[in-house]
């Protein structure tokens, strides 16, 4: 029989396991676990991996330099559209492909809009502002194409953007006269790269925004509400009043509106654009961000923020493989891999087993220990 002293510790060692089990069970513990053994891996393979060091850019201004910046820059794009490609994929219950397409779109009204008729201006033809508003409009036009599709004429979402998918890189470069047009004015690299007297890359800055944005609207709307409540059961919703239709269209211009600020700080970054090449396979890794958020690709409830983190993951395993001379024609095998992993792991039936196996092990485990 285990004296009393014995008791308490034994308490405490089945908390551990307890509240693994616990953890294990939130959807945000898929990205995070990644993460920490991406983290790991780094600090055994390179520590100096980690290292942030202030430089001078070409400007000469002094400017925050290491792979973790690289990696916080690097995936605002793709935090960005992972916003979008969340809610589309908890409503309708599919993806939508097109969004590389769609940032070449509006990359190429951008510089359309600045250039004017000459793609090689000495000064910009319009505001940034303006060109910006009407990048806008532009990928909300087309993300309403999309919308419509899903929701009005009911098709497969996949195969609605499909055509997106095929013909947009040929539009965007139709908007330019197959021209590539290069904005030599320094200010419009700012919000791709560095505003002077400002260490921190700017695309980190509009991607905050965009998540405070998202988190606000999510919280004091209903918009989160209605998407899971259509992606879990539509007709439901709409006997309850919620109109299904029109819950899906929004999320795609929603996505839509996403694009455009991708589309910016992706031509913004070089000042010009390559028709196909730019945002190229961007669209498989925004997807891939919401899996690795443990959301369902079939649609319903979703997390916002286990999204954001799985984008963030999946830049820290591109610039980690980049960084250990990976090619980039291999990056897609190894994401192939991930994605392998998350299906096998985020099945129900697989969940459903190391929970049972990991509850059958605790309490002898804590017998054991008591004894």
């Amino acid at each position: 029989m285990p004296s009393m002293e014995n008791k308490p510790k034994a308490t405490a060692a089945g908390k551990l396991p307890a509240a693994l089990l616990g953890l294990a069970k939130h959807q945000i513990f898929i990205p995070i676990a990644a993460l920490m053994i991406l983290i790991l891996f780094n600090l055994i393979a390179d520590p100096s991996f980690f290292t942030i060091t202030l430089d001078q850019n070409s400007a000469g201004d002094p400017v925050y330099s290491g792979y973790l910046i690289t990696i916080l820059d690097n995936a605002s794009e793709l935090a960005i559209l992972a916003i979008g490609m969340t809610l589309v994929t908890a409503a309708s219950g599919g993806q939508d492909i097109s969004v590389g397409s769609a940032i070449a779109i509006s990359g190429s009204v951008v510089l359309r809009v600045l250039c004017g008729t000459n793609s090689r201006p000495d000064t910009l033809q319009t505001p940034i502002i303006v060109a910006f508003l009407v990048c806008c409009v532009v990928a909300m036009l087309f993300g309403a194409f999309n919308g419509a599709l899903v929701a009005f004429f009911k098709i497969q979402p996949m195969v609605a953007t499909l055509i997106l998918f095929t013909a947009g890189r040929s539009i965007a470069a139709w908007i330019n006269n197959n021209e590539l047009p290069i904005i030599s004015d320094a200010a419009f690299g700012y919000y791709g790269n560095f505003i002077p007297g400002i260490p921190v890359p700017t695309p980190i800055f509009i991607a905050i925004a965009c998540m405070l944005v998202i988190a606000l609207a999510l919280k004091f709307t209903n918009l989160g509400l209605y998407t899971q409540s259509v992606g879990i059961n539509a007709e439901s919703s709409r006997l309850n009043g919620i109109n299904p239709t029109w819950v899906k269209f929004i999320t795609y211009v929603i996505l839509g509106l996403c694009v455009a600020v991708a589309g910016f700080i992706k031509v913004s970054r070089f000042s010009t654009i390559n028709y196909s090449v730019v945002a190229k396979d961007i669209e498989m890794d925004a997807i891939l961000a919401v899996a690795l958020g443990g959301n369902a690709l079939s649609g319903g409830k979703f997390n916002m923020s286990a999204s954001i983190l799985g984008a963030y993951v999946i830049q820290f395993l591109t610039t980690t493989l980049f960084k250990f001379n990976v090619v980039s024609s291999a990056l897609p095998a190894y994401k192939a891999v991930v994605v392998i992993l998350l299906v096998v792991l985020s099945a129900p039936i697989v969940r459903d087993k190391i929970s049972q196996l990991w509850k059958k092990r605790t309490p002898a485990k804590t017998v054991k220990e008591a004894n």
